[in-house]
């Protein structure tokens, strides 16, 4: 199968260490029409079966690309704003305005982004939750705010003209 082509604003996935959660974010790319860039060095060898079975047959329509370190990752962008999503933020995703070439930055599922990566971010965005909790799961995290994303720029409407 050939990979759809991209449409929308991009993924980015910091040093992403639960392969699952890298699987269900390339099948999101690829229905959505976002390309997903994996930041490595990857806490799991890229492939493993785990990651294969979320991403199941979705694998081969998405656009990917990987990325030996953030610094390559950073070489490669071309004007495009780094919008990090962090719980280290007051700024909620709803109220920002997104661009239609934004790049969605997540980080580790364990330890988010250090310091020099959180700095170096355009924007930083968090989805306000319940007190005491901690975290929202990342590939649920990317599905709300990619969604949010699409319905700002009119990226649904297009999607759905394509269907019909």
């Amino acid at each position: 199968m050939k990979a759809i082509k991209t449409i929308f604003m991009e993924l980015a996935l910091y040093q992403p260490d639960i392969a699952p959660n890298v699987g269900t974010l390339i099948r999101l790319g690829a229905c959505l029409g976002i390309k997903v860039n994996i930041i490595e060095p990857c806490g799991f060898p890229f492939g493993t079966k785990d990651m294969k079975r979320a991403a199941m047959d979705y694998a081969s329509l998405a656009d990917i690309e990987r990325h030996s370190s953030f610094d390559k990752f950073r070489q490669n962008r071309s004007g495009q704003r780094l919008i990090l999503l962090t719980t280290k933020s007051a700024s909620d995703y709803t109220a920002f305005e997104f661009r239609s070439d934004d790049i969605l930055l997540l980080g580790q599922e364990s330890s988010g982004v250090p310091e020099t990566v959180h700095a170096s971010a355009e924007a930083r965005l968090t989805i306000p939750m319940q007190p005491g909790a901690r975290s929202i799961n990342v590939a649920l995290s990317a599905a709300m705010v990619a969604g949010e994303a699409l319905r700002q720029t009119g990226a649904f409407t297009n999607l759905l003209q394509k269907q019909i």
